[in-house]
């Protein structure tokens, strides 16, 4: 269970950067970001009991679903920044925050399963939890953090990079690595 939680945390990271990608954008109060983590807990509670399902139904090694599936989330994510014509942060509005919380929310429900997939029958209800508030600790620090005057000097693109390749790291490491 140990392992499942350190997973959790570790691969949360990429909230680091989507709490500053928020915190940059004017129109975003700290408010949107709780209820984006309010839906977020409660997609990871669904991706753990759909994983937890769907674990029976795998024949093959899951680690291989698991590695690909973060690749891919990975890749979405850092290429569909670039294609998007990468917006100052400045003219941003509340359907640009909306399609950010639902990215991260649905991005937490794919880790929550990954997690849940790969440690397969150890797996507990403290994985959804880590995930969700690990999700709200990372972003929320950053967030306040991007409000100050030392931090607004980071290139917006900076964190769609990072974390697109954190998730695409977490997701070689899954097809490479005997993580459970």
């Amino acid at each position: 269970m140990f392992m499942s939680v350190i997973s959790g945390l570790i691969v949360s990271v990429d909230a680091f950067f989507i709490g500053l990608s928020l915190g940059l954008q004017k129109g975003c109060k700290f408010l949107h970001l709780a209820i984006i983590n309010a839906f977020l807990f409660l997609l990871c509670v669904i991706g753990f009991v759909v994983a937890e399902q769907m674990y029976e139904f795998i024949a093959f090694d899951t680690d291989v679903v698991v590695g690909f599936m973060f690749i891919a989330l990975g890749l979405w994510y850092i290429l569909h920044y670039f294609m998007r014509g990468q917006p100052t942060g400045e003219n941003n509005s509340m359907r640009t925050i909306v399609l950010v919380g639902l990215v991260m929310s649905a991005e937490a429900m794919l880790i929550t399963m990954g997690i849940t997939l790969i440690f397969g029958q150890s797996s507990t209800f403290v994985i959804p939890m880590a995930v969700a508030f690990a999700h709200f600790g990372y972003s929320a620090i950053t967030f306040c953090l991007a409000r100050t005057r030392h931090v607004r000097r980071i290139p917006v693109a900076a964190g769609h990079v990072i974390s697109g390749s954190a998730l695409i790291v977490y997701g070689l490491l899954a097809l490479f690595l005997d993580i459970g």
